[in-house]
Protein backbone atom coordinates (compact mmCIF):
# COMPACT_ATOMS: atom_id res chain seq x y z
CA UNK A 1 0.00 0.00 0.00
CA UNK A 2 1.36 3.36 -0.81
CA UNK A 3 1.03 5.47 2.02
CA UNK A 4 2.64 8.47 0.38
CA UNK A 5 -0.56 9.23 -1.41
CA UNK A 6 -2.26 9.28 1.53
CA UNK A 7 -0.30 11.97 2.95
CA UNK A 8 -1.31 15.93 3.31
CA UNK A 9 0.29 18.36 1.55
CA UNK A 10 0.52 21.27 4.36
CA UNK A 11 2.60 24.26 2.25
CA UNK A 12 0.94 23.92 -1.15
CA UNK A 13 -2.40 25.47 -0.25
CA UNK A 14 -2.36 28.28 2.26
CA UNK A 15 1.13 29.85 0.53
CA UNK A 16 -0.75 30.01 -2.86
CA UNK A 17 -3.60 32.38 -0.29
CA UNK A 18 -0.96 34.19 0.92
CA UNK A 19 0.57 35.02 -2.18
CA UNK A 20 -3.38 36.27 -3.46
CA UNK A 21 -3.64 38.73 -0.29
CA UNK A 22 -0.63 39.78 0.19
CA UNK A 23 -0.67 43.51 -1.55
CA UNK A 24 -4.20 44.12 -0.27
CA UNK A 25 -2.94 43.85 3.38
CA UNK A 26 0.11 46.30 2.42
CA UNK A 27 -1.91 49.21 1.54
CA UNK A 28 -4.33 48.58 3.93
CA UNK A 29 -1.46 48.86 7.20
CA UNK A 30 0.16 51.44 5.44
CA UNK A 31 -3.65 53.48 5.30
CA UNK A 32 -4.21 52.62 8.71
CA UNK A 33 -0.79 53.97 9.68
CA UNK A 34 -1.59 57.11 7.95
CA UNK A 35 -4.96 57.28 9.42
CA UNK A 36 -3.53 57.12 13.10
CA UNK A 37 -1.04 60.08 12.48
CA UNK A 38 -3.67 61.68 10.98
CA UNK A 39 -5.68 61.89 14.28
CA UNK A 40 -2.81 61.18 16.39
CA UNK A 41 -1.36 64.44 15.18
CA UNK A 42 -1.76 67.61 18.21
CA UNK A 43 -0.75 65.25 21.25
CA UNK A 44 2.86 64.17 18.90
CA UNK A 45 2.97 68.08 17.93
CA UNK A 46 2.90 68.58 21.36
CA UNK A 47 5.22 66.40 22.55
CA UNK A 48 7.71 67.46 20.03
CA UNK A 49 7.14 71.52 20.97
CA UNK A 50 7.75 70.03 24.93
CA UNK A 51 11.30 68.74 23.25
CA UNK A 52 12.19 72.78 22.37
CA UNK A 53 11.74 74.46 25.85
CA UNK A 54 12.56 78.98 26.17
CA UNK A 55 14.89 79.95 28.77
CA UNK A 56 12.85 82.77 30.34
CA UNK A 57 12.99 85.23 33.80
CA UNK A 58 10.38 85.02 36.10
CA UNK A 59 8.67 87.51 38.47
CA UNK A 60 6.22 87.31 41.65
CA UNK A 61 2.73 89.59 41.21
CA UNK A 62 2.92 91.34 44.95
CA UNK A 63 0.06 93.22 46.95
CA UNK A 64 1.48 96.00 47.78
CA UNK A 65 0.64 98.54 50.49
CA UNK A 66 0.59 102.71 49.03
CA UNK A 67 2.49 103.57 51.91
CA UNK A 68 4.87 101.01 50.66
CA UNK A 69 4.60 102.87 47.02
CA UNK A 70 4.79 105.91 48.42
CA UNK A 71 8.04 104.96 49.39
CA UNK A 72 9.38 103.19 46.14
CA UNK A 73 8.53 106.76 44.05
CA UNK A 74 9.96 108.53 47.51
CA UNK A 75 13.24 106.39 46.84
CA UNK A 76 13.50 106.33 43.08
CA UNK A 77 13.56 110.23 43.32
CA UNK A 78 15.47 110.78 47.00
CA UNK A 79 17.60 108.44 48.51
CA UNK A 80 16.57 105.75 51.24
CA UNK A 81 18.11 103.49 53.62
CA UNK A 82 18.03 100.66 56.13
CA UNK A 83 18.71 100.98 60.00
CA UNK A 84 16.87 100.27 63.44
CA UNK A 85 15.95 101.98 66.03
CA UNK A 86 17.93 103.07 68.84
CA UNK A 87 17.51 104.78 71.95
CA UNK A 88 19.53 108.05 72.73
CA UNK A 89 19.38 107.89 76.44
CA UNK A 90 20.33 104.05 77.36
CA UNK A 91 22.25 102.88 80.03
CA UNK A 92 24.09 99.63 81.26
CA UNK A 93 23.04 99.80 85.18
CA UNK A 94 26.67 98.33 87.15
CA UNK A 95 27.46 98.86 90.93
CA UNK A 96 29.89 101.40 92.21
CA UNK A 97 31.37 99.25 94.30
CA UNK A 98 31.89 94.49 94.35
CA UNK A 99 29.79 92.69 95.80
CA UNK A 100 26.48 90.01 95.95
CA UNK A 101 23.79 90.39 95.01
CA UNK A 102 20.96 89.76 97.58
CA UNK A 103 18.04 91.40 96.29
CA UNK A 104 16.84 92.10 92.59
CA UNK A 105 13.74 93.89 91.74
CA UNK A 106 13.25 93.99 88.14
CA UNK A 107 13.06 91.81 84.94
CA UNK A 108 12.63 92.61 81.45
CA UNK A 109 10.19 94.95 81.16
CA UNK A 110 10.14 97.13 84.18
CA UNK A 111 9.03 100.42 84.37
CA UNK A 112 11.43 102.01 86.92
CA UNK A 113 11.21 105.87 87.44
CA UNK A 114 14.41 107.94 88.38
CA UNK A 115 16.28 106.81 91.83
CA UNK A 116 14.18 103.05 91.90
CA UNK A 117 16.28 100.92 93.29
CA UNK A 118 17.06 97.80 91.00
CA UNK A 119 19.12 95.81 92.93
CA UNK A 120 20.65 95.56 96.41
CA UNK A 121 24.17 94.15 97.58
CA UNK A 122 25.87 92.24 100.41
CA UNK A 123 26.01 95.64 103.23
CA UNK A 124 25.94 94.10 106.67
CA UNK A 125 29.90 95.38 107.48
CA UNK A 126 29.40 98.91 105.79
CA UNK A 127 26.04 99.02 108.31
CA UNK A 128 27.33 98.26 110.96
CA UNK A 129 30.37 100.42 110.42
CA UNK A 130 27.75 103.03 109.80
CA UNK A 131 26.41 102.37 112.79
CA UNK A 132 29.27 102.81 114.99
CA UNK A 133 30.14 106.28 113.12
CA UNK A 134 26.58 107.76 113.99
CA UNK A 135 28.02 106.09 118.31
CA UNK A 136 30.99 107.97 117.64
CA UNK A 137 29.10 111.05 116.35
CA UNK A 138 27.05 110.97 118.96
CA UNK A 139 29.91 110.96 121.38
CA UNK A 140 31.55 114.51 120.11
CA UNK A 141 28.12 115.60 120.18
CA UNK A 142 27.85 115.25 124.06
CA UNK A 143 31.89 116.59 124.31
CA UNK A 144 30.95 119.84 122.45
CA UNK A 145 27.93 120.15 124.67
CA UNK A 146 30.46 119.75 127.18
CA UNK A 147 32.71 121.83 126.34
CA UNK A 148 30.19 124.84 125.70
CA UNK A 149 29.20 123.99 129.72
CA UNK A 150 32.53 124.20 130.32
CA UNK A 151 32.94 127.71 128.54
CA UNK A 152 29.92 128.85 130.33
CA UNK A 153 31.13 128.39 133.37
CA UNK A 154 34.75 129.88 132.67
CA UNK A 155 32.90 133.01 131.60
CA UNK A 156 30.38 133.17 135.09
CA UNK A 157 33.68 132.71 137.00
CA UNK A 158 35.16 135.74 135.14
CA UNK A 159 32.45 137.76 135.68
CA UNK A 160 32.70 137.09 139.27
CA UNK A 161 36.31 137.57 139.35
CA UNK A 162 35.91 141.02 137.22
CA UNK A 163 33.12 142.31 139.82
CA UNK A 164 35.11 141.61 142.70
CA UNK A 165 38.09 143.64 141.29
CA UNK A 166 35.43 146.50 141.26
CA UNK A 167 34.17 146.20 144.54
CA UNK A 168 38.26 145.74 146.02
CA UNK A 169 38.84 148.97 144.12
CA UNK A 170 35.98 150.72 145.31
CA UNK A 171 37.17 149.75 148.97
CA UNK A 172 40.69 150.51 148.02
CA UNK A 173 39.46 154.17 147.13
CA UNK A 174 37.69 154.40 150.62
CA UNK A 175 41.05 153.42 152.46
CA UNK A 176 42.88 155.89 150.21
CA UNK A 177 40.69 158.67 150.78
CA UNK A 178 40.47 157.94 154.78
CA UNK A 179 44.35 157.69 154.36
CA UNK A 180 44.62 161.29 153.05
CA UNK A 181 42.50 162.63 156.31
CA UNK A 182 44.62 160.65 158.74
CA UNK A 183 47.75 162.08 156.84
CA UNK A 184 46.16 165.82 157.09
CA UNK A 185 45.33 165.37 160.48
CA UNK A 186 48.91 164.05 161.58
CA UNK A 187 50.03 167.60 159.73
CA UNK A 188 47.87 169.40 162.02
CA UNK A 189 48.53 167.98 164.82
CA UNK A 190 51.81 167.82 164.34
CA UNK A 191 51.95 171.55 163.75
CA UNK A 192 50.01 172.24 166.90
CA UNK A 193 52.04 170.00 168.74
CA UNK A 194 55.11 172.27 167.68
CA UNK A 195 53.28 175.51 169.45
CA UNK A 196 52.67 173.58 172.02
CA UNK A 197 48.76 173.92 171.32
CA UNK A 198 48.39 170.31 172.12
CA UNK A 199 49.66 167.46 174.07
CA UNK A 200 52.24 164.76 172.99
CA UNK A 201 48.90 162.23 173.07
CA UNK A 202 46.92 163.88 170.54
CA UNK A 203 49.99 163.80 168.11
CA UNK A 204 50.42 160.32 168.83
CA UNK A 205 46.72 159.19 168.54
CA UNK A 206 47.01 161.24 164.79
CA UNK A 207 50.42 159.49 164.10
CA UNK A 208 48.69 156.16 164.99
CA UNK A 209 45.22 156.52 162.64
CA UNK A 210 47.73 157.72 159.62
CA UNK A 211 49.69 154.32 160.06
CA UNK A 212 46.41 152.17 160.71
CA UNK A 213 44.95 153.94 157.36
CA UNK A 214 48.46 152.61 155.45
CA UNK A 215 48.22 149.82 156.29
CA UNK A 216 44.76 149.33 155.59
CA UNK A 217 45.96 150.70 152.02
CA UNK A 218 48.43 148.19 151.65
CA UNK A 219 45.73 145.89 152.25
CA UNK A 220 43.32 146.95 149.95
CA UNK A 221 46.25 147.43 147.33
CA UNK A 222 47.23 143.16 148.18
CA UNK A 223 43.36 142.08 148.21
CA UNK A 224 43.40 143.89 144.67
CA UNK A 225 46.25 142.57 143.02
CA UNK A 226 44.69 139.02 144.08
CA UNK A 227 41.64 140.20 142.61
CA UNK A 228 42.88 140.85 139.60
CA UNK A 229 45.10 137.96 139.35
CA UNK A 230 41.83 135.83 139.55
CA UNK A 231 40.16 137.73 136.69
CA UNK A 232 43.13 136.85 134.57
CA UNK A 233 43.28 133.62 135.69
CA UNK A 234 39.86 132.93 134.91
CA UNK A 235 40.06 134.60 131.31
CA UNK A 236 42.42 131.97 130.72
CA UNK A 237 40.41 129.37 131.81
CA UNK A 238 37.48 131.07 129.42
CA UNK A 239 40.17 130.90 126.13
CA UNK A 240 41.03 127.25 127.08
CA UNK A 241 37.20 126.48 127.95
CA UNK A 242 36.95 127.80 123.65
CA UNK A 243 39.53 126.18 122.49
CA UNK A 244 38.10 123.23 123.52
CA UNK A 245 34.82 123.51 122.31
CA UNK A 246 36.43 124.63 119.04
CA UNK A 247 38.24 121.35 119.23
CA UNK A 248 35.28 119.11 120.01
CA UNK A 249 33.49 121.22 117.14
CA UNK A 250 36.24 120.34 114.71
CA UNK A 251 35.48 116.63 115.83
CA UNK A 252 32.03 116.75 114.91
CA UNK A 253 33.13 117.86 111.27
CA UNK A 254 35.64 114.80 111.44
CA UNK A 255 32.99 112.29 112.54
CA UNK A 256 29.94 114.09 110.35
CA UNK A 257 32.73 113.41 107.37
CA UNK A 258 33.55 109.71 108.47
CA UNK A 259 29.46 109.22 108.98
CA UNK A 260 28.64 110.57 105.04
CA UNK A 261 31.78 108.22 103.92
CA UNK A 262 30.14 105.38 105.27
CA UNK A 263 26.79 106.40 103.83
CA UNK A 264 28.00 107.01 100.53
CA UNK A 265 29.96 103.48 100.74
CA UNK A 266 26.14 101.76 101.83
CA UNK A 267 24.56 103.90 99.05
CA UNK A 268 26.90 102.38 96.65
CA UNK A 269 25.55 98.83 97.40
CA UNK A 270 21.79 100.60 96.43
CA UNK A 271 21.75 100.17 92.21
CA UNK A 272 19.38 102.62 91.42
CA UNK A 273 18.09 103.79 88.12
CA UNK A 274 19.58 106.84 86.86
CA UNK A 275 16.72 108.09 85.10
CA UNK A 276 12.90 107.17 83.84
CA UNK A 277 12.67 103.87 81.78
CA UNK A 278 11.91 100.53 81.04
CA UNK A 279 14.26 97.51 81.86
CA UNK A 280 15.02 96.02 78.42
CA UNK A 281 17.67 93.51 79.56
CA UNK A 282 18.43 91.68 83.18
CA UNK A 283 22.04 90.61 83.10
CA UNK A 284 22.41 89.49 86.52
CA UNK A 285 20.84 86.95 89.63
CA UNK A 286 20.69 86.92 92.92
CA UNK A 287 23.61 85.66 94.02
CA UNK A 288 25.80 86.86 91.39
CA UNK A 289 28.86 88.98 92.51
CA UNK A 290 29.10 92.09 90.25
CA UNK A 291 31.76 94.41 90.34
CA UNK A 292 32.06 97.76 88.50
CA UNK A 293 35.25 97.17 86.53
CA UNK A 294 34.45 93.08 85.64
CA UNK A 295 37.01 91.85 83.22
CA UNK A 296 36.23 88.24 83.72
CA UNK A 297 36.07 85.40 86.33
CA UNK A 298 32.92 85.03 88.58
CA UNK A 299 31.90 88.54 88.33
CA UNK A 300 29.32 90.30 86.46
CA UNK A 301 29.48 94.09 85.08
CA UNK A 302 25.92 94.99 84.94
CA UNK A 303 22.56 94.67 86.84
CA UNK A 304 20.40 95.40 83.85
CA UNK A 305 20.00 97.55 81.01
CA UNK A 306 17.34 100.06 80.98
CA UNK A 307 16.66 102.53 78.56
CA UNK A 308 14.47 105.75 78.35
CA UNK A 309 11.66 105.21 75.82
CA UNK A 310 11.09 108.63 75.02
CA UNK A 311 14.53 109.25 73.74
CA UNK A 312 13.77 106.71 70.69
CA UNK A 313 15.42 107.58 67.34
CA UNK A 314 16.37 105.97 63.93
CA UNK A 315 19.88 104.66 63.43
CA UNK A 316 21.04 104.74 59.92
CA UNK A 317 23.42 103.49 57.92
CA UNK A 318 23.22 106.18 54.74
CA UNK A 319 25.53 105.05 51.62
CA UNK A 320 28.05 107.43 51.03
CA UNK A 321 26.60 108.27 47.30
CA UNK A 322 23.51 109.11 48.79
CA UNK A 323 24.74 111.94 51.43
CA UNK A 324 23.98 114.68 49.19
CA UNK A 325 20.23 114.06 49.30
CA UNK A 326 20.37 113.99 53.28
CA UNK A 327 20.44 117.72 54.99
CA UNK A 328 19.46 118.81 58.47
CA UNK A 329 16.37 119.40 59.31
CA UNK A 330 14.84 118.10 56.39
CA UNK A 331 12.19 115.52 56.92
CA UNK A 332 12.07 112.28 56.75
CA UNK A 333 9.76 108.82 56.35
CA UNK A 334 10.19 105.93 58.54
CA UNK A 335 9.09 102.69 57.59
CA UNK A 336 8.70 100.10 60.53
CA UNK A 337 9.46 96.26 59.03
CA UNK A 338 6.87 95.34 61.55
CA UNK A 339 4.28 97.71 60.40
CA UNK A 340 5.66 98.49 57.13
CA UNK A 341 2.06 99.39 56.04
CA UNK A 342 2.22 102.69 58.26
CA UNK A 343 4.53 105.70 57.80
CA UNK A 344 6.09 107.26 60.78
CA UNK A 345 6.88 111.01 60.53
CA UNK A 346 10.76 111.85 61.31
CA UNK A 347 13.23 114.91 60.93
CA UNK A 348 17.19 114.49 59.86
CA UNK A 349 18.51 115.37 63.42
CA UNK A 350 22.45 114.70 63.16
CA UNK A 351 25.04 113.58 60.65
CA UNK A 352 28.02 111.38 61.96
CA UNK A 353 31.45 113.36 61.13
CA UNK A 354 33.17 110.66 59.55
CA UNK A 355 32.45 107.11 57.48
CA UNK A 356 32.51 104.15 57.89
CA UNK A 357 35.38 103.17 55.62
CA UNK A 358 34.71 99.62 55.35
CA UNK A 359 30.87 99.41 54.63
CA UNK A 360 31.21 102.94 52.64
CA UNK A 361 28.17 104.27 54.89
CA UNK A 362 27.77 107.34 57.09
CA UNK A 363 25.70 107.16 59.78
CA UNK A 364 22.60 109.09 60.55
CA UNK A 365 20.30 109.86 63.04
CA UNK A 366 16.59 110.63 62.61
CA UNK A 367 14.47 112.16 65.22
CA UNK A 368 10.51 110.89 65.04
CA UNK A 369 7.84 113.40 65.12
CA UNK A 370 5.85 110.75 67.37
CA UNK A 371 7.04 107.95 69.77
CA UNK A 372 4.46 105.33 68.87
CA UNK A 373 3.81 102.57 72.37
CA UNK A 374 4.88 99.93 69.77
CA UNK A 375 8.10 100.80 69.18
CA UNK A 376 10.89 98.66 70.43
CA UNK A 377 14.52 99.61 70.29
CA UNK A 378 16.43 97.10 67.57
CA UNK A 379 13.24 97.11 65.77
CA UNK A 380 14.30 97.22 61.85
CA UNK A 381 13.14 100.38 59.56
CA UNK A 382 13.23 101.95 56.45
CA UNK A 383 14.15 105.78 56.20
CA UNK A 384 13.18 107.45 52.81
CA UNK A 385 14.90 110.91 52.58
CA UNK A 386 12.45 112.85 49.75
CA UNK A 387 13.78 115.32 47.87
CA UNK A 388 12.58 118.87 48.27
CA UNK A 389 9.24 119.42 46.32
CA UNK A 390 8.12 123.01 45.68
CA UNK A 391 5.29 124.45 47.38
CA UNK A 392 3.17 124.76 43.65
CA UNK A 393 3.59 120.64 43.32
CA UNK A 394 1.85 120.18 46.32
CA UNK A 395 -0.34 117.08 46.91
CA UNK A 396 -2.05 117.22 43.96
CA UNK A 397 -1.36 113.52 43.05
CA UNK A 398 -1.52 112.22 46.88
CA UNK A 399 -5.37 113.15 47.04
CA UNK A 400 -5.97 110.57 43.37
CA UNK A 401 -3.17 108.03 44.90
CA UNK A 402 -5.23 104.94 45.86
CA UNK A 403 -5.78 103.70 49.08
CA UNK A 404 -6.35 99.73 48.98
CA UNK A 405 -3.02 97.78 48.27
CA UNK A 406 -2.81 96.93 44.74
CA UNK A 407 -1.24 93.86 42.90
CA UNK A 408 2.20 94.99 41.34
CA UNK A 409 3.99 93.30 38.31
CA UNK A 410 6.80 94.46 36.70
CA UNK A 411 6.23 96.57 33.70
CA UNK A 412 8.19 94.86 31.47
CA UNK A 413 6.00 91.57 32.20
CA UNK A 414 2.86 93.03 30.78
CA UNK A 415 2.43 92.61 26.31
CA UNK A 416 0.37 93.07 23.67
CA UNK A 417 -0.87 89.69 21.93
CA UNK A 418 -3.57 89.93 19.23
CA UNK A 419 -4.65 93.20 20.40
CA UNK A 420 -5.18 92.57 23.67
CA UNK A 421 -3.29 93.08 26.79
CA UNK A 422 -1.89 90.52 29.14
CA UNK A 423 1.05 88.79 30.43
CA UNK A 424 2.22 85.08 30.34
CA UNK A 425 1.80 82.95 33.62
CA UNK A 426 3.54 79.86 34.03
CA UNK A 427 2.41 77.01 35.53
CA UNK A 428 3.94 73.41 35.56
CA UNK A 429 6.18 74.48 32.97
CA UNK A 430 3.66 75.73 30.61
CA UNK A 431 3.30 79.24 29.44
CA UNK A 432 -0.09 80.09 28.89
CA UNK A 433 -1.36 84.02 27.63
CA UNK A 434 -3.33 85.75 30.34
CA UNK A 435 -5.46 88.75 29.37
CA UNK A 436 -5.32 91.51 32.16
CA UNK A 437 -6.82 94.81 33.03
CA UNK A 438 -3.76 96.81 34.03
CA UNK A 439 -3.60 100.19 35.50
CA UNK A 440 -1.18 103.17 34.74
CA UNK A 441 2.61 102.66 35.61
CA UNK A 442 3.87 103.16 38.90
CA UNK A 443 7.56 103.49 38.55
CA UNK A 444 8.85 99.77 37.18
CA UNK A 445 5.76 98.42 38.19
CA UNK A 446 2.08 98.32 36.86
CA UNK A 447 -1.16 97.57 39.04
CA UNK A 448 -3.21 95.17 38.01
CA UNK A 449 -6.40 95.08 38.44
CA UNK A 450 -8.30 92.01 36.75
CA UNK A 451 -6.90 88.73 35.80
CA UNK A 452 -4.41 87.89 37.98
CA UNK A 453 -4.14 87.05 41.56
CA UNK A 454 -1.18 87.21 44.54
CA UNK A 455 1.74 84.83 43.87
CA UNK A 456 1.05 84.43 40.11
CA UNK A 457 4.54 83.41 38.22
CA UNK A 458 4.83 86.19 35.28
CA UNK A 459 7.41 86.11 32.35
CA UNK A 460 9.41 89.42 32.22
CA UNK A 461 10.09 90.48 28.93
CA UNK A 462 8.38 87.73 27.30
CA UNK A 463 10.06 87.01 23.47
CA UNK A 464 7.98 87.51 20.42
CA UNK A 465 8.50 83.95 20.02
CA UNK A 466 6.80 83.18 23.06
CA UNK A 467 3.92 81.45 22.59
CA UNK A 468 0.70 80.44 24.82
CA UNK A 469 1.65 76.79 25.57
CA UNK A 470 4.86 77.17 25.33
CA UNK A 471 7.70 74.93 27.53
CA UNK A 472 9.76 77.52 29.45
CA UNK A 473 12.69 76.75 31.87
CA UNK A 474 13.85 79.34 34.47
CA UNK A 475 17.29 80.85 33.71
Amino acid sequence: MDLERLSIDRGAGPRRAYRRRSPLLKWGLIGGALAALWFLRAPILGAVGGLRQTEVELATAVMVAPSARAAEAAAASGAAANGYLVARRRAALSADTPGRIIELNVEEGTVLKKGDVVARLFSSEVEASLRRAEAELAAGAVAVEAAGASVTSAERRLEEARALVGSVTSQKDEVEAALALADSEFERAKDLFGRKAVPREQLDRAESGQAQSRARLAGAEAVLARTRAAVASAESDVEVAKLQKAQAQANIAALEAGRDLVRATLDKTFVRAPFDGVVVLKDAEVGEVVSPNALGGQSRGSVATMVDFSTLEVQVELPETSLDSVVIGRPAEVYLDAFSTERFGGTVDRIWPTANRQKATIEVRVQLDTIDPRMRPEMGVRVVFPPEVPESDGVAGDSEAPTEPQLLVPASAVVTREGQRGVFVVESGVATFRPVTAGPPLGRRVAIEKGLAEGDRVVLTPGTDLDSGSHVVTK
